[in-house]
């Protein structure tokens, strides 16, 4: 035996396959792949827009412009693929977050050109 560190301690035990986490994905359904991602782009305009526990300290709302846009791009182009049912809770979440955007910029957009308006319209409170 030699007293040699290895080179990577529990490799054996860490290690997945990417066979197996290929698989993984393979199983989720694509409604559950699209909610999830914009639950983490929701999340993320939240705390830029400084309404996390964070607040002013993570305010950055250059980031969360692109964010909502993203978010905005996705709910539009999935709301089709994914029903109504999943879709709509999305919009209502997209729309507060585009109104707290509106609600903290010290200049607003004018209407229909906030973020994500291109692909949601004009978004008035």
């Amino acid at each position: 035996m030699s007293s040699e560190p290895t080179q990577n301690p529990g490799a054996e035990d860490d290690a997945i396959g990417f066979d197996d986490l290929t698989r993984d994905i393979a199983e989720v359904p694509a409604v559950e792949v699209i909610t999830t991602v914009a639950v983490h782009l929701m999340s993320a305009a939240a705390v830029k827009c400084g309404l996390a526990e964070g607040g002013e300290k993570d305010k950055d709302l250059d980031e969360a412009r692109k964010l909502i846009t993203a978010l905005a791009g996705l709910v539009s182009a999935g709301a089709p693929e994914i029903s109504n049912f999943h879709a709509a809770p999305l919009r209502d979440g997209l729309r507060s977050l585009q109104l707290a955007f509106r609600e903290a910029s010290v200049v607003p957009d004018a209407p229909g050109a906030g973020p994500g308006e291109k692909f949601t319209g004009p978004v008035y409170s």
